[in-house]
């Protein structure tokens, strides 16, 4: 009787390793958490509340699902009305639409501005994502 509760409690154990496994760290200057996304693209805020969603075509969209943003295959963001807002480059470095550098994300995963000054770490986090994150922060 006892080696059932204990076969469930060890299922448990390990679904929940995976899906932390599975969450991608945002962390600020401090190396304190500000958000995570999740293996499925959800993006939880530091409070662990759902603030959007990458989508696997491309499209970003808010916690109410509306599309707020989108990342091309080429690096170029997008804001809600489709136009232009920044790109990161194939190096990481980060730029706004008047092609102006605002900073770089490195390949260990620091955020640096364009002084070099790191904002924070992107831990396992798709160069895309963290420059949408850092420098152009859709979800709020």
């Amino acid at each position: 009787m006892t080696e059932v509760p204990r076969k469930v409690f060890l299922v448990i154990i390990m679904i929940g390793a995976l899906l932390h496994c599975g969450a991608q760290s945002l962390l600020d200057k401090s190396n304190m958490t500000i958000g995570k996304i999740a293996s499925d693209g959800y993006v939880y805020d530091h409070s662990n509340m759902t603030v959007g969603r990458f989508k696997s075509d491309g499209y970003i969209v808010d916690r109410n699902n509306m599309t707020i943003g989108r990342v091309k295959n080429d690096g170029s963001i997008l804001d809600r009305s489709n136009m232009t807002i920044g790109k990161v480059d194939s190096d990481g470095t980060v730029k706004d639409r008047n092609n102006m550098t605002l900073g770089r994300i490195k390949p260990d995963g620091y955020v640096v501005d364009r002084n070099n000054i790191t904002m924070g770490r992107a831990k396992d986090v798709p160069v895309p994502y963290a420059a949408v994150f850092f420098f152009f922060n859709l979800f709020q």
